[in-house]
């Protein structure tokens, strides 16, 4: 998973580019030319965007880069990106170099995820 900081992050502008509110039923897009989709936590206790992420990735094939935008939490970056999110956009005044830490805390798991969704026990040795 990319992370970026606020400053780094370019809202949304141009074709190809989706930003979606946390409300919006992902099954309703038309997907076709839309290469990056921005997926918001207005706050990090609302969880709908993981829901979101992982019916793009899962069950509509969405193969392009999924942003998360908003009250982003270092603390939950691995569940965003067990959900599907390619990048995260750190709120301002976020250390990045603690976000690439927890990044790096897990080798693996076991169960699988949105993208990679066999369990550690069926993968080939």
């Amino acid at each position: 998973m990319k992370i970026i900081t606020a400053n780094e992050h370019q809202a949304v502008s141009g074709p190809g580019v989706l930003e979606l509110s946390n409300d919006v039923d992902p099954r309703t897009l038309q997907l076709e030319g839309i290469t990056r989709i921005d997926l918001q936590f207005p706050v990090f206790t609302d969880g709908r965007a993981y829901s979101q992420a992982f019916l793009l990735r899962r069950r509509l094939g969405f193969a392009g880069e999924l942003r998360a935008t908003g009250d982003v939490l270092i603390d939950q970056l691995l569940q965003m990106q067990r959900t599907g999110f390619d990048v995260a956009v750190l709120k301002e005044g976020v250390d990045v170099s603690a976000a690439r830490r927890q990044l790096e805390r897990y080798a693996g798991f076991y169960q699988g995820s949105a993208v990679d969704i066999h369990p550690h026990f069926a993968k080939a040795p």
